[in-house]
């Protein structure tokens, strides 16, 4: 405990390593998609389960793992995360079939979800000085990682095929494990309560959204009526099974305390539906249409990562000085204008207006990511952090669930400019819904009492 104390610097790379994890696995994923496709023989559809079924994962696992980090102390489940991990990732690489891979994601998903709650668990326990500062060098690990995934993805699979985009965790997962090892503190009882986990509501929330991935992906074919009445069931069960829970899985009672917050959890889930479908989109349009290869579809992607690291520091700035509706503004404008200039790019089209249009959008996460959690907690009341942060990351895994459902949709049967522009325009509808949620918060106004 001292020790840690004495050396910050070190504590904190320690659980940086290891946060760093989830972000950067879920992104890796977007250049090894159309590689994967041939491997394993697979249309998009049945290749953005890779996406969905990560994300649902660590939906699922994050607040349950809170609560076992509460129970048996943050070091044990920080270093059994990293174990999961590990184990995922190498049975991953040997993948015998699609089903066992899909397994392995789901796996890693739920393993590096201990990381983060673990890894925040101990800041604000043993971080008294320059908590702020600490908590800021961690988000710029899981915001780094996971904004150069695909281009360290491309370069992977470019030199050493899909394997080794599993393989490449081993370094961060033996650094972290080792300096756990000595560095975090042993806190913790180790006495498992099981009726704090609300396992009931987990499995609703996994149905509902499993019937809704179904039933989107069947639009194009035979629709699968049974899948939207699955999901319109499981969601309705979930809810009123949810708001009778002394510790629900969701707090569903939260969404309604307060209209601005639900608010900027509607926005940032069509925030990142948007993001994530350009994400994981262009990589497979570059790589299918286009033609180039993972590491020039990586360098590419830089345009869309680079810029938003960027321009975070300036988001962070006029935050400061005006709070977070100025930011959010021109976040949600430079995203509607995004992606309105790809509805201007067709097979004619030099590189170079791609890059301008993927660095647009680059901008506009910049700034959409800090403003709307910025705004999350200039409208929220302190003791209602925790499950607002937690329905917070939870609109972030919707929205990037739905984009690849939409994505699947849109590009399983046929691969083009055209199906590309199709997905543009329906980012374009959201964007108008973003742009106008932006106008609605109350500027630096609290709205506490709205």
């Amino acid at each position: 405990m001292t020790e840690t104390i004495r050396k910050p610097w070190l504590f904190i790379l320690t659980i940086g390593l290891g946060t760093l994890l989830n972000p950067l696995n879920s992104s890796m994923i977007s250049v090894a998609l159309t590689r994967l496709q041939n491997e394993f023989t697979l249309t998009f559809a049945d290749a953005s389960w890779l996406i969905s079924i990560f994300y649902l994962a660590s939906a699922a696992g994050q607040p349950v793992m809170g609560k076992l980090s509460d129970m048996f102390g943050p070091k044990k489940l920080f270093m059994a995360g990293l174990i999961i991990v590990a184990a995922a990732s190498i049975l991953a690489s040997f993948s015998p079939n699609y089903p066992f891979l899909l397994g392995c994601r789901a796996l890693q998903a739920i393993g590096s979800s201990t990381l983060f709650p673990s890894g925040m668990s101990m800041v604000r326990t043993h971080i008294t000085k320059g908590q702020g500062k600490a908590l800021a060098v961690l988000s710029i690990f899981a915001s780094t990682s996971a904004a150069f995934g695909p281009s360290i993805g491309g370069f992977l699979v470019a030199s050493w095929d899909w394997h080794s985009i599993f393989l490449i965790n081993f370094p961060f997962i033996i650094l972290s494990f080792l300096l756990a090892l000595f560095i975090l503190p042993n806190t913790g009882q180790g006495e498992f309560e099981a009726k704090r986990i609300d396992f009931s509501g987990i499995l609703l929330f996994i149905i509902a959204i499993v019937g809704l991935i179904l039933f989107l992906l069947s639009l194009d074919q035979n629709i699968r009526w049974w899948a939207l009445l699955l999901f319109l069931s499981a969601a309705v069960g979930f809810y009123f099974f949810e708001l009778k829970q002394e510790e629900p899985f969701i707090d569903v009672k939260g969404l309604t305390k307060n209209r601005y917050v639900s608010f900027i959890y509607l926005q940032f889930m069509s925030i990142n539906l948007i993001h994530y479908c350009f994400f994981f989109g262009f990589p497979t349009y570059l790589q299918q249409v286009r033609e180039y290869s993972e590491q020039h579809t990586g360098v590419i992607m830089l345009s869309l990562a680079g810029f938003g690291v960027i321009v975070s520091p300036l988001a962070g700035r006029l935050i400061d000085k005006y709070g977070s509706k100025l930011p959010m503004v021109i976040g949600a404008f430079l995203l509607l204008g995004g992606t309105g200039l790809l509805l201007t790019y067709n097979d004619g089209s030099p590189l170079i207006w791609l890059i301008i249009i993927m660095a647009v959008l680059g901008m506009s996460n910049g700034f959409n990511n800090i403003s709307a959690q910025t705004a999350l907690y200039e409208h929220v009341d302190p003791e209602d952090t925790g499950s607002a942060s937690g329905l917070f990351q939870t609109s972030r895994y919707l929205g990037s669930i739905l984009s690849s459902s939409l994505l699947g949709l849109t590009f399983n049967r046929h691969l083009d400019t055209e199906h590309l522009h199709l997905v543009a325009m329906v980012c374009f509808v959201f964007c108008i819904v973003v742009v106008a949620l932006a106008f609605k918060l109350p500027g630096k106004l609290r709205g506490k009492d709205a």
